[in-house]
C-alpha cells in the first residue's frame, strides 16, 4: 500500500507541476517529449554559407526544375501586352458580386472543353461522394457517409456563386478543396454539375430538333 500511495503523491505532483505552469509566458525552450522533427539543422534564407563560392544560402533553381502550385506565369504577367479581365474578379475568385451577393453567371467560357475539364475534376475530386450522376449515392455512402444529393431541387435553384463558395471552403462534413482545385477547374465542376442536374430532369423538347434522330428518338 505504500508504494501506491507514493506512486500516487509523485503522479499528483508531476501533474501539479506540468498543469500548473499552463499559460505562463516563457523564452525558454519549451519541453519535447516527441519532437516530431520540429526543430532541425537548417539554413536560413539570405544568410552567409561558405561552403559555396558565392557564399550565399539562397541557390538559384536547377536547371529543368517544374514549379508548383499555381503561380502566375512571370512572362505573362510582366509583359505589357498582357490583359486579362478577372484579376480583381470577386465572381471569379469568391462566386461574388461586388455587392456581395451570390453570382449567377458563369465567369468563364461555356463551351465542350470546359464541360469536358469539369467532367474529369468531378470523376476524381466529388464522385466518389456525390455519385457518378450527382445523387449523393457515391462509394461513401455505403459506409454510412451521406452527402449532398445534387438532383434536390433546392441544388437546381442554388446560386453558381454559392456552390463555389462551398467547393473551395467546404460545408458541414465536407472540407473544402480551395487549395486542390483552382478556381477555373471549380466553375468548371459546377458547369458540369448543371448538366448533371438537366439530364436527370430533361426532357424531349429540350433536345433539339438536329439532335434528335441522332439519339434514335
Amino acid at each position: 500500500m505504500r508504494y501506491f500511495f507514493a506512486i500516487y503523491i509523485a503522479v499528483v505532483i508531476a501533474v501539479v507541476a506540468i498543469l500548473g505552469f499552463r499559460g505562463d509566458k516563457s523564452e525558454k525552450t519549451p519541453w519535447m517529449i516527441f519532437p516530431d522533427m520540429d526543430n532541425q539543422p537548417r539554413y536560413k534564407p539570405q544568410a552567409t554559407n561558405h561552403y559555396f563560392q558565392d557564399r550565399m544560402n539562397d541557390r538559384p533553381k536547377p536547371a529543368g526544375a517544374v514549379i508548383r502550385g499555381q503561380g502566375w506565369e512571370v512572362k505573362e504577367t510582366f509583359s505589357a501586352d498582357f490583359a486579362e479581365d478577372f484579376s480583381d474578379s470577386t465572381v471569379f475568385y469568391e462566386g461574388k458580386n461586388e455587392d456581395g451577393s451570390w453570382a449567377t453567371e458563369f465567369p468563364i467560357d461555356v463551351d465542350n472543353a470546359t464541360m469536358e475539364l469539369g467532367r474529369q475534376k468531378y470523376d476524381i475530386f466529388c464522385k466518389v461522394c456525390h455519385g457518378a450522376v450527382g445523387n449523393g449515392k457515391g462509394i461513401t455512402s455505403k459506409y454510412g457517409v451521406i452527402p449532398a444529393n445534387l438532383l434536390q431541387q433546392n441544388y437546381h435553384e442554388m446560386p453558381a456563386g454559392q456552390i463555389f463558395n462551398t467547393i473551395t471552403n467546404g460545408k458541414n462534413t465536407m472540407f473544402g478543396y480551395g487549395e486542390k482545385i483552382t478556381p477555373e477547374e471549380r466553375w468548371a465542376i459546377i458547369l458540369y454539375v448543371r448538366a448533371l442536374q438537366l439530364s436527370q430532369s430533361a426532357s424531349i423538347e429540350d433536345v433539339p430538333a438536329d439532335k434528335r434522330k441522332e439519339l434514335g428518338l
